[in-house]
């Protein structure tokens, strides 16, 4: 994998939908991190936090669409996107550079060959000269996403032969064609039959 941008600057940057300069968004990005002092175990934190106590919209039965950091976290649920904006800005808010990743996996179960995006998160951990990818959609059905600075764990195994892949860029704000799917639909009912099938 690797950075769109050399400047992790442009991985720290609040934007209209990775909004963490918004004060609720601040406020809880270093309520949650006050006792922790590496870089890593905040990020970790971080992390853990927005997979375990925000629930991925579509497994808990609700039916409404959130898109910015401060939208997700404010109605408490997001679909991978939504929840991968929220990490970043928190991340961001107490200084660690971090990114988005997107996967292209197939339906499940499998309809003609359909395929959907699915979105993730790049973490720079400058005190490991390293960037990690981590998936923060929610460890339901027997998801067992975790952190890690040394073999990744992702929601979602990958099968090439089925032609699903992860784009290897690590983009600095989420895509536009994602955003724009996202503030299209103001429930999920009508954007799980409309979610982009690749970038």
């Amino acid at each position: 994998m690797y950075p769109e941008s050399d400047d992790l600057n442009d991985y720290l940057a609040s934007d209209t939908v990775v909004d963490w300069k918004t004060p609720e968004v601040r406020q809880k990005a270093l309520e949650l991190t006050q006792s922790i002092t590496g870089e890593v175990d905040k990020a970790r934190c971080l992390y853990e936090w927005v997979r375990d106590a925000i629930p991925h919209t579509h497994d808990a039965g609700l039916d409404i669409v959130t898109c910015t950091a401060s939208e997700v976290l404010r109605q408490g649920t997001g679909i991978c996107f939504a929840k991968s904006h929220l990490l970043a800005a928190l991340l961001r808010a107490v200084d660690i550079p971090a990114g988005f990743c997107y996967q292209v996996l197939r339906l499940d179960p499998p309809e003609d060959d359909e395929t959907a995006l699915h979105g993730l998160n790049a973490i720079y951990l400058a005190t490991l000269d390293q960037w990690i990818r981590v998936d923060a959609r929610g460890n339901t059905a027997g998801i067992n996403a975790r952190f890690s600075t040394g073999k990744e764990q992702l929601a979602f195994a990958m099968d090439p032969e089925a032609d699903e892949f992860i784009y290897e860029a690590i983009f600095a704000a989420p895509v536009s064609s994602v955003v724009n799917r996202l503030k299209m639909y103001d429930n999920l009912t009508d954007l799980w039959l409309d979610l982009p099938q690749a970038l």
